[in-house]
């Protein structure tokens, strides 16, 4: 099995293309494995997916998707035969999300709608075949690898194998964690916010105003504001303030909600469409700003925390816990995330942060310091800097845990490459004529080939 399929099969099979109004000329069976079969338009659209993704697709694109398109079905099919548990809301809940995230991407349900030349509720069907398989082949995979594990022999054994000339070279990373505490406004910029909601309500209800022009120019949202406050929203979504979601729900259409209060501050939502659990609604954001006074009182109690971090009376993961304001950070006792984990390097922050560095010393905590969030919410933070590396070559000293996950990675891949070499000789196999050059598919065209003697 390819090592692409091995390492990304799940990824590039997480969704099914919407084909931008491109009719299918002709459609055939090009491949068969036991009683699940693959049709040409499976791999010219997963080839299409790739492309609008901004994916770069091989020479041999196609020999690549149709090996994954077997392997995925023969997971499939011992997973049906070992009876692994998928149930419909598993499947469903998964569509829902890959659903929204192409609202997100195209802007609107009805510009999804129109490119796609389909109905949401159409592509749910469409989609629910192949997202049962992924979850399917998903959870077959997982049962393969699930105890692998590694020792610090077999890392070190697989590091020894790696070319000197082919080690990777880092840039200096850092381990960083944060406690964020944002001041609290006063009563007087509360009660304001309110009063200027309460002011674009009465002015939109009046027909003075349009929602959507007040909000792009009022609203503190930057996640919306150019989109005149609107979001296309689903009740069941997790990544949105429950209080919100809970708020727009209680709506008629063309309603507006009384001011109310979140975490991020006072909104006012409009209903303007519902259909079941899916909701078109504009929202404005005030955030009541903080004054000097507030931020000093803010920096005190952040001097009192790291006079207790100094003096080892309270540990930094109980200090996240027991003070930070930033909720995603507690999930990682407060240590700041990259795209390796934990370490980042000097590019992935912002110059506030990278200045404060320069004289901060490994295992310090910096003074509290004032800062504006990605809302443009004024909060104030201490940083800890846990470990930081010298530029250097890959080595086993101080690259230990990546080259492990390295090492593991290629244990799981083997054990996935043994698990088809013992499994597939067991289903029938077909491959059409148009790909039996593929270089990559010898061994299922051998297979193929074996069964008809």
């Amino acid at each position: 099995m390819n090592k692409i399929f091995l390492l990304s099969f799940l990824i590039l099979f997480s969704s099914k293309i919407i084909a931008q109004n491109q009719k299918v000329v002709a459609d055939k069976i090009i491949a068969v494995v036991g009683d699940k079969i693959i049709l040409k338009s499976d791999v010219d659209n997963m080839l299409l997916d790739m492309q609008r993704q901004g994916v770069p697709i091989p020479a041999d694109g196609k020999c690549l998707s149709l090996e994954q398109s077997l392997g995925v079905k023969a997971l499939v099919l011992q997973a049906e035969k070992d009876s692994l548990p998928v149930s419909d809301d598993e499947v469903d809940a998964e569509i829902d999300n890959q659903i929204r995230y192409f609202i997100s991407q195209y802007g609107s349900k009805d510009e999804l709608e129109r490119v796609a030349g389909k109905t949401v509720y159409q592509l749910k069907e469409d989609f629910k075949e192949s997202f049962r398989d992924r979850k399917l082949a998903a959870a077959m995979r997982n049962k393969i690898i699930e105890d692998i594990k590694i020792t610090p022999n077999e890392v070190k054994s697989y590091f020894d194998l790696i070319p000197t000339d082919s080690l990777p070279f880092y840039e200096s990373e850092l381990e960083i964690g944060q406690i964020i505490v944002t001041p609290k406004a006063s009563h007087d910029a509360e009660l304001y916010c309110i009063e200027q909601l309460k002011e674009f309500k009465s002015q939109i209800e009046s027909g003075k105003k349009e929602f959507g022009t007040m909000a792009s120019i009022y609203s503190d949202d930057p996640g919306s504001k150019e989109r005149g406050g609107q979001y296309e929203i689903n009740r069941n979504q997790k990544d949105l303030d429950p209080v919100w979601l809970s708020k727009a729900f209680l709506l008629k259409a063309g309603q507006i909600s009384n001011p109310f209060k979140t975490k991020f501050g006072y909104h006012i939502i409009q209903l303007v469409s519902r259909v079941g659990d899916d909701a078109v609604v504009r929202h404005i954001l005030k955030i009541p700003q903080v004054t000097q006074f507030e931020i000093k009182v803010a920096v005190e109690k952040m001097d009192s925390i790291r006079a207790k971090l100094i003096a080892q009376t309270l540990d930094f993961g109980t200090a996240v816990s027991r003070y930070s304001d930033d909720e995603s950070s507690k999930f990682t006792g407060g240590m700041m995330q990259g795209k390796d984990g934990s370490f980042l390097t000097i590019d992935q922050l912002d110059k506030d942060l990278v200045a404060k560095l320069k004289d901060l010393a490994v295992g310090e905590y910096s003074r509290p310091m004032e800062f504006s969030d990605e809302r443009g919410k004024k909060v104030v933070r201490i940083v800890y800097l846990k470990s930081k590396s010298e530029p250097h070559r890959e080595n086993l000293l101080d690259d230990y845990n990546k080259i492990s996950q390295s090492a593991i990675e290629q244990k799981k891949e083997d054990a996935l490459e043994k698990w088809f070499n013992d499994k597939i000789k067991n289903y029938y196999i077909r491959i059409d004529e148009d790909y039996r050059t593929c270089p990559n598919l010898k061994k299922w065209i051998e297979i193929a080939d074996s069964q008809k003697n």
